[in-house]
Parts: structure tokens; sequence; C-alpha cells
């Protein structure tokens, strides 16, 4: 047990030396520091919970040292094989994080007898995406390190975990506030750490991007998912959307958005509350926490799922013919759609969409078995042509390196998302008419662009972060076992 306490000590945070220059604004100096409580200093106005139970974390900057040193083997393999020599390497090195938190619905213990108490718990963290070195006198900075499996809970390190419902955003931005005061922190002062036995400068760069849509909103300050304001990249609302589907620019960003909620907040012009809704285009609380304008592959992937989910019942029960069918008609449609794809794909209705589900039904498979139970030939045709130009359009936004694994798809893509946009807006009118769904809306308008400023949108999914939510949720069940002896 000793030798198993001691390697810990040296994998978790706290246990390397290292500066600051200059030193961290608002954050101490010393670099001991491991698991942290998350409210320290709130823990009198916290209500109905023991408040030091509520929340760990790790200070962030020990918790970057740590994750460094983890790859300092990798730091100095890169150097080698990009022929650098490591004795003058010692400043320029540039790190790039990608963030990500997500809300995990119910934890609670089972204990058996009892109500089950809901309990929801939130987990932020953060995985090293890449780091590049720029060599004296040189332009270009040369990658040194670049992770391969950056949607892996392997290279996905938690940072605070706390028990917290996602929507009570009193205590998220308590207990987030002090990672977001450290954070900005490091954007102005370089760490100074030894690697390979030598000091070196790292400079941060942080992007949130492992957020589904309702944490950007929460975040940045929009209203819900299900305001007219359909995009947190773009101020379109869904009628407008729906009209035009494919041509769109990102524009909103976290300082447009702070701007906006000042003007909600100060209402310069002295406007009427609907007049002023449409000037800040749905900003409606102050955003807290700066995320990068960017879409959740595995969140595209579901919603985009729950969507065909229901054009295939649609489709079964062709409502395009009807209007206003009944709930009893609706509930036939599902039934028969559930029984055919377990009966065709062995997939077992869920009860709430998740990523594997979403995988195995949008497949050639899955929509030839539901284009058995479709009356007639030409919608039989037409929902095929719908949902291979899906199929076409998926791996852009799925795959790590979209140039490098599918530079066919992305020339098209654009093409594609057209053609799939003139479909929606005719042969599927009956449910696209002045209205669509947020990821669609995101999948068809902004995905070439997001490509093209970072070069990927699989790489920079929530994935990592939900995959070890699944471990969060073991070693609970661990806990919760010993602790009733």
């Amino acid at each position: 047990l000793h030798t198993l306490r001691s390697a810990e000590k040296e994998l978790l945070p706290g246990y390397h030396q290292f500066e600051w220059q200059p030193a961290l604004k608002n954050v101490s100096s010393s670099w001991d520091v491991g698991i942290l409580d998350g409210l320290s200093g709130w823990t009198s106005s916290v209500d109905d919970v023991p408040a030091e139970t509520i929340a760990r974390r790790f200070r962030y900057d020990v918790a970057l040292v740590s994750a460094l040193k983890d790859l300092e083997e990798d730091i100095m393999d890169g150097l080698r094989v990009r022929g650098l020599d490591d004795s003058t390497c010692t400043s320029g090195f540039t790190v790039v994080i990608k963030e990500s938190c997500d809300g995990m619905g119910d934890v609670s213990e089972k204990h058996g007898s009892g109500p089950a108490v809901p309990e929801k718990a939130v987990r932020f963290s953060f995985t090293i995406m890449s780091i590049s070195i720029r060599a004296d006198g040189e332009e270009d900075a040369v990658t040194i390190f670049q992770e391969q499996k950056p949607n892996s809970e392997l290279s996905c390190r938690p940072l605070c975990l706390m028990f917290v419902d996602e929507s009570d955003h009193e205590t998220l931005t308590a207990i987030l506030g002090p990672v977001v005061t450290e954070r900005k922190a490091m954007l102005e002062s370089r760490l100074i750490l030894s690697v390979g036995g030598l000091l070196r400068s790292f400079r941060f760069f942080f992007r949130g991007t492992g957020y589904d849509e309702k944490m950007v909103r929460e975040m940045e300050g929009l209203e819900a998912s299900g305001s007219m304001y359909v995009c947190t990249l773009c101020d379109s609302t869904r009628a407008e959307a729906s009209q035009n589907m494919v041509l769109h620019s990102i524009t909103r960003c976290h300082s447009e958005n702070l701007e906006r909620y000042e003007i909600w907040r100060t209402n310069p012009f002295s406007e009427t509350a609907e007049e002023l809704r449409e000037r800040v285009k749905g900003v409606s609380a102050k955003p807290f926490m700066e995320t990068q304008p960017t879409l959740d592959a595995l969140h595209c992937d579901i919603g985009n799922a729950t969507e065909f989910y229901k054009i295939f019942q649609d489709e079964i029960g062709e409502v395009f013919l009807k209007n206003n069918p009944s709930r009893e008609e609706r509930r036939r449609w599902r039934s028969a759609l559930d029984k055919q794809l377990r009966k065709k794909l062995k997939l077992k209705p869920v009860m709430r969409m998740n990523g594997n589900y979403a995988r195995r039904l949008m497949t050639r498979e899955a929509v030839e078995a539901v284009c058995e139970l479709v009356p007639s030939e030409e919608r039989r045709e037409a929902l095929l042509k719908l949902v291979d130009l899906y199929l076409q359009m998926k791996p852009v936004w799925r795959s790590t390196y979209p140039a490098r694994d599918c530079p066919d798809q992305l020339c098209r893509y654009s093409y594609n998302s057209q053609q799939f946009a003139d479909l929606l807006s005719t042969t599927f009118k009956y449910r696209y008419d002045g209205k669509i769904t947020n990821y669609l809306h995101k999948t068809l308008a902004h995905v070439p662009e997001i490509i093209e400023r970072d070069g990927s949108i699989g790489a920079w999914a929530s994935e990592g972060n939900e995959s070890g939510n699944k471990l969060f949720r073991r070693f609970r069940k661990m806990n919760a076992r010993q602790s009733k002896t």
C-alpha cells in the first residue's frame, strides 16, 4: 500500500515545484497544494447541505503542472524527433488546453430501501491538446506534442467535481469562480517548470469547447435552448434559420455577450422589453466563463439522431398528408418503429437518446429497416436520400482530423448541406415550416467555417469528459459500498 501511495503522490497535483513569472494575480504562490475544498470561504452561505462536502477541486495551475510533468517524456521525444537541441529550447513553449464541463444528472447512492435522493453532479476537466515551441528567430511554431486520443477519458484530467445541479446558476458560479480567476491569471503569465532536467517556460491557451449547448448557454448568459434565438454561434432566429438553412456566419463571442449583457442591464435607449431583447439577441444573464463558439460533436450526433427518430415516426405515419394526428396514432407509429429496430438491428429503445443509440440509429441499415414500414415508394426514396446526405456530412464534424481522415467529404460538405436543406424545405416541409432544431441549424450552417478556423470539430468534443462521467459513477458506487459497513 505504501508503494502505491507514494506512486500516487507523484501523479496527483501538488508534487512538483514550479513558479510563475510574473506571479499569478489573486492566486497563492505555493505549489504543494493537493485537493482543495471547492467552496472554501463560502461555507456559511450555502443551505440544505453540509457545505464542506459539496465540491472538491485542484488549483488549476497545480493541475496543469502535474499534467505537463506527466507528458515530460513525450515533450522530450517530440524535441528529439523534430531535431531540436533540448538544451537550447528553454522558452517559447505554447500549450493548448481543451476545457470540458458537463452536468451528470442523477448520481444518488442506491441504498436498497428509502427514496432515491435526486443528487446531481457537475464535472469540469481539461485535456492538453498540443504543445508547440517557437525557437528563437523562427517564424513558425513547431508542434512537438499532439494528443492522439483527445476524446479518451485517459487524456481528460478532472479539475473539479461538485454535487450541484447544473441549472443552479448561483452555486455553479460560486464554485467555478475561482477556476475562472486562476485561468484568467495564467493567461497573463508564464509557467517556469523543470522538464527534462532544465527549467523551461510555458504559456497557456484555453479553449472551452467540451460543453453541450445547455452548458454553453448557461456559461455565456444566453436564453435556454428553446429560445427563438436558435444558435450559440450566430444571431439567427429560429424562423430565419428555417428559411435560410445554410448561409450564416459565426458572429457571437464572449466579449460581445458581455457588452450585450450591459445593454440588457442598463437599457440605454429606453426600449420596451421586446425591442431590448431583439437588440441583445437573447443575452439575458451575465456571461461568466468564456467558451469557444463551436459545436460539440457528441451532442450534435445525439441531437440530430433524436430529430431523425422523430422524422422516421412521421414518415411511418405519413404525417405529410394529415394535419394534427392524435396522440394515440403517434404512439402506434413509435412502437412500430421501436419494434422494427429491435427486430432488425437488435436496438433496444432508450428513455433518453444517448451517443451509442445515436450512432447505431444513423446507419444505412437502420434506415433500410425503417423504410420497410414507410408506405409510399417516393417517400422511401426521399428518406434514403436524406439519410445518405447526412451520412456523407457526419464524418466531417465527427473525425479528429477531417482533412486527413475524410478529405472528399470535407470538400463536398457545403454542397451536401445545401442539398440536405433543399430536401428539408420541400419534401419535409411539414416539419420544417418556420422551425428547425438547434443542432440541425449548426450542422448545416456552421461546420465549414469552424473546420476552417480550428481544423477539426471532433477533436474538440466533450466525449472524453462524458466518458470520465462513467468512471465517476463507478468510483462513487464503490465508496458507497464501503461506507455501509
